[in-house]
Formats: C-alpha cells, structure tokens, sequence
C-alpha cells in the first residue's frame, strides 16, 4: 500500500521551496523517478495564466467555462479531474479544501480515499482538521527540514486584553431592527436563487450566515449593502429606511464596514499600518485628506489593543496575512457601524490566525453594540455566534432557518 504523507504548516511557510523539496525528490528519495502532479493554487494561476497570455484552455470546469470565468470551487474540482486524467504516481495537495462548502469537501475526500489505494498523496495544511483520515506520517518544518509532528497542548491565554477602543461619535442613531427581510424571493433569469426569505438582525446581535457554495450568502449580502438592484422589488428595510424610498447606497453603506478575505488583493500600496485604520475613518483606501487628533488617538488605542503600536509606522506589506486580516477589521470598525460584515473571513488562515482572528471578532461582539454578520459556509471552531441562519437550497430556490448559535 502506499505511504501518504501530510504536512501541517504555517501561512509564512515558503510553499514554492517546500512544494520543491517534495517534487525532486530532495525529502523523499521513494519519489525518484515517479511521475508526480501538484493540486494548488500556483497550479491553478499558471493555466489562468496560460488562457489570459496565449488562449490555451487546457483545464475545463464541467460547465465547460474556462478557469478564469469560474468559481474557487469550480477551478479546484477542474483541476483535480484533470490531474487525475493523466495517471500520476503520486499527488501534492496544497490545502485542497479551502474556499469548498462542507458537500463538496466531503466529495473530494472520498475521491482521494479511493485514489489512496494506488497513488501517494502528499498533503500540504495549513489547518489541522483538514488532515485526510488515511495520512501515515505528519510532519512539519523546522530549520528547513521535515520533522515529525509532535502534537503539544495549545496555549489559552488572550491576546486582546485592552477594552475595545470606544466610539469617535457617542451620539448616534440607533436602528431596531437594523435589517429586516420580509418574504423575499429572488431570481435571475429563469433560475431562482431565494424563496420567501424573511430575516430579521437587531441592534448588537452576532449572526453567522451559512450555506452550501451557490445558496444564495452573497446575494444576500448584496441586498443588504444596496449593490443588488433587485433590492428595489423586494420588502425589506435597512437601517430604518424602506428599500426603494428614495435612500443612495451611500445612506445604506455609512451603517456598514466590510471585510471579505479577497479585500487583501485590493490594498497593494505600501501604506503604513496606521494610515490603514485611520483610513477607515475616511472611507478611503490611503489618506487624502489630514485625519484629527482624535481621529489619530482612536487609531493608536485600536494598534495597541492589536499589540501593533510599535510598528504602527512599518508598511502594511510588512504584515501576515493573519495580521493584515486583524488591522482591516479595525479599519472596519473604527467608526463602530451599526452592523459588521464578516465574509468568509478564515478563507486561507493557518490554525494559529483563525484562532487568533476569531478572538477579536467575539471581543467585538461582546463589547460593542455592532451588529456582525459572520458569513461562512463551515463553523469556524473558536466563532461564536449567538444566532445562525442557515440558507438550504432547493429547485425552487434556497429557504431560510433560524438556528441558535454556541
């Protein structure tokens, strides 16, 4: 039988180098002259790369769209079936579950439990419970060799013990409900995505929204924000105001800050640490316009809640993926807006940052009066939601369940 192999890794594992070390055989000499194939993301972004540079399609979903036009998801099933098409010895899996709902991981491990019997799969994680069952040996890295694991107890102190820096505006207005969905059903086309959704969120409530991939989260979250024009032909009310009363995106969009793991692809300018959250101040990405001294004040109780006040002056660049993830929830939240969005926010977090990212979101929870909307289509372990509500789909659109949080 095969000998798989698994390697438990941290998001600053330099993963080129490491996915090098396996393919050439320097780690595993067993590997030598087998024919091998790498499932990741750079796998992925190289046939993109190929179609957008030369028009080369080598990768079809099964809709038969090309890479670029499809979904995480789509591209990884793609990908998978193509690799499998050309008969490899063995496969390097780099976190082959991120970005899948819960069905279409469950799909994919009993594809790879099946292949196991005659080809080495070598897995790459950057989260412990993604580990497949039938992996022999788990290792990780230490001064640039492969190591056994060695599983030691986790550590449970805090990270975030200051109080959660208070409003710049202590006389607001205050909306109960916040939102409120009444019997709201959307479609496009001839294909219908809601049915009859009513969903209301009050003032300070934590709510995880869950649901396969295509349920219909992100044409809620579409609605609520007021970039979905089919907003205007449905019931629902935001922050006190009728949908379709005469309000701009903008009187809907003041009451929210956002945060979607893919906003890191969009801050690319070497902006200090501190000019990123007293943007949020300013809506802006980067600073235009001279910030107050309170506005200033409130940053720097904000970078050291985050344990980041020295090095408020170093580039945002500088920062993990973990780390960027903990200053733009402050950005977000630095106005403390009526209601958080949090999508997909663990999408690509190592297990020691989504502990740690999930530690300031239930501190927001419990000591602010923002409302959050934590989106996500698996339970994050260390979230704690107090209300669920859960999209399940069907043929004539995705219904809605109210499910208790914890």
């Amino acid at each position: 039988m095969p000998q798989h192999k698994a390697f438990y890794i941290s998001n600053t594992a330099r993963k080129p180098e490491l996915i090098k070390a396996i393919t050439t055989g320097q780690w595993f000499s067993d590997l030598n002259h087998l024919k091998g194939a790498v499932f990741s993301e750079f796998t992925i972004n190289a046939f993109i790369e190929q179609e957008l540079r030369h028009g080369q399609y080598d990768v079809k979903t099964a809709n038969k769209n090309s890479l670029n036009n499809s979904s995480e998801g789509e591209r990884k099933r793609a990908l998978l079936n193509h690799i499998l098409e050309s008969k490899p010895d063995y496969i390097v899996l780099d976190n082959v579950f991120d970005c899948l709902d819960v069905a279409a991981q469950s799909r994919i491990k009993n594809t790879l439990s099946n292949l196991s019997n005659e080809v080495i799969i070598i897995q790459l994680s950057t989260r412990k419970r993604d580990i497949l069952e039938f992996i022999d040996s788990v290792y990780v890295i230490e001064d640039g060799e492969p190591k056994l694991y060695v599983p030691t107890a986790e550590a449970t102190q805090k990270n975030f013990t200051q109080q959660l820096p208070q409003p710049y505006q202590t006389q607001r207005e205050t909306f109960n409900p916040l939102i409120q969905l009444n019997k709201v059903s959307v479609s496009y086309g001839e294909r219908p995505i809601l049915n009859n959704i009513s969903w209301q969120i009050n003032h300070g409530e934590f709510w995880q929204l869950i649901g396969p991939n295509g349920s219909g989260k992100s044409t809620i979250l579409s609605l609520i924000s007021g970039d979905n024009p089919k907003g205007y032909m449905v019931d629902m009310r935001l922050f006190g105001i009728k949908k379709g009363s005469g309000e701009t995106v903008w009187d809907i969009k003041k009451n929210i800050g956002f945060y979607t793991s893919e906003m890191l692809r969009g801050f690319k300018r070497r902006d200090t640490i501190e000019s990123m959250i007293v943007s949020g101040f300013l809506d802006s990405v980067g600073l235009y316009k001279r910030p107050t001294d309170t506005q200033i004040n409130i940053a720097h109780q904000w970078l050291s809640l985050l344990n980041m006040l020295h090095i408020k002056d170093k580039s945002f660049q500088f920062l993990s993926n973990g780390h960027k993830r903990l200053v733009l929830i402050a950005r977000a939240m630095v106005k403390h807006p009526p209601l958080l969005i949090l999508d997909e926010p663990t999408n690509g977090l190592d297990d020691a940052d989504a502990k740690l990212f999930s530690e300031l979101v239930n501190k927001i929870a419990q000591e602010s009066e923002t409302a959050i909307i934590y989106v996500s289509h698996r339970k994050e372990e260390f979230i704690i939601p107090d209300f669920v509500f859960k999209l399940t789909p069907h043929a004539t659109g995705s219904v809605g369940q109210y499910l208790l949080g914890g």
